[in-house]
């Protein structure tokens, strides 16, 4: 006599078929955790300067101007309005000529040849000098003179 349990191994019609199928869910769950990531990286990472660039004056420049310019040249040297200035006197020259000038400007030009890192430090050194505000010489106004 058989008993009416199951036989141990199944038969081919009961046996689970295998799916070849990708199931993509978690991959889009992960795609989209990672974009949001990143966009909050972006968000964060964003870092701005407020600069004010001049606008290219033609004829209009040719007077006489009033403005400071640095001219930072490779090495680091500098030129203030044409006359050469040490590295070293750099802080102490801009104090005293910003010392009776109520508008603290300075333009600041950088020379073919001269790395970003020169020029910034320049700038650094304007603002500790009591510079306010810091403008991006054109590069034909200060290689014309």
């Amino acid at each position: 006599m058989r008993s009416s349990a199951k036989p141990e191994h199944p038969s081919p019609r009961e046996m689970p078929v295998a799916r070849h199928e990708l199931n993509v869910t978690p991959m889009l769950d992960v795609l989209l955790v990672l974009l949001v990531i990143f966009m909050a990286l972006v968000e964060i990472g964003h870092k701005t300067v407020d600069v004010q660039l001049p606008t290219p004056c033609g004829e209009l420049c040719a007077g006489e101007s009033t403005s400071i310019v640095l001219e930072v040249l490779p090495g680091p040297r500098f030129l203030l309005n044409k006359s050469p200035v040490a590295p070293n006197e750099l802080v102490s020259r801009l104090r005293s000529v910003y010392s009776e000038r109520p508008d603290k400007i300075i333009e600041v030009a950088g020379h073919p040849g001269t790395t970003y890192e020169q020029v910034v430090s320049a700038i650094d050194l304007a603002r500790s000098a009591g510079v306010r505000v810091v403008g991006i010489a054109h590069r034909e106004s200060y290689l014309a003179r």
